[in-house]
């Protein structure tokens, strides 16, 4: 019986340990938006800029895997609510922008100068918070990816900005949730989450 309950105990160890080391971890959410909600008719048009959102006037010839990955899951959270996209070519009432950063560190320290991917932050959100967050379960610091989204939803007409949010997480360089379509979505999921969401708050998703 003894050994019956040790078995059992080190089994339910050893799932802790697993879903803490694939767990993905919140994600630090903020929104700006007019003093009105931001929200518009079910069917209302969009197009999405093939410029990435903070660097204007920059066009991307070939989208990299890790671009479609972001952008899909930024049009998959728009459709919910209920906007739609605008064929090829043709004009749309909204226009949205989408950016995305990807910087590596070692856990506990300070973020790396090198940005992988295109896009970024807006700079109307000041500076970010470091989220080291993981289980340590080797000899060393765990290498770290800070994962960022910005979405702009503009006014095509008058390019003036109706909507933007910016979505930051953190996670172990080795981890599934890393991993761009996984990553893309959970950060889209939480952005977009009770939208338009509370104009300059910044709120922890889980």
């Amino acid at each position: 019986m003894t050994r019956q309950i040790s078995v059992a105990l080190l089994a339910a160890a050893a799932l802790a340990l697993g879903g803490c080391a694939t767990a993905v971890p919140p994600v630090e959410v903020t929104r700006f938006h007019a003093s009105a909600p931001a929200g518009w008719a079910p069917g209302t048009r969009y197009t999405v800029d093939t410029a990435p959102l903070g660097n204007a006037g920059a066009m991307i010839d070939a989208p990299s895997l890790e671009w479609n990955s972001y952008r899909t899951a930024v049009e998959q959270q728009l459709q919910r609510q209920g906007l739609v996209a605008a064929p090829d070519g043709a004009r749309a009432p909204l226009k949205v922008r989408i950016g995305f950063e990807r910087m590596n560190r070692e856990e506990g320290g300070r973020r790396s100068p090198v940005s992988v991917g295109v896009g970024g932050s807006t700079g109307s959100y000041g500076s970010g918070v470091g989220l080291g967050i993981g289980v340590n379960l080797g000899g060393g610091p765990k290498r770290m990816a800070d994962l960022q989204l910005a979405v702009r939803i503009d006014d095509a007409a008058s390019g003036q900005a109706l909507w933007e949010g910016r979505a930051l997480t953190a996670v172990p360089v080795k981890a599934p949730a890393n991993q761009s379509s996984l990553a893309a979505a959970k950060l889209a999921d939480a952005l977009f989450r009770d939208f338009p969401g509370e104009s300059g708050r910044t709120i922890s998703v889980k």
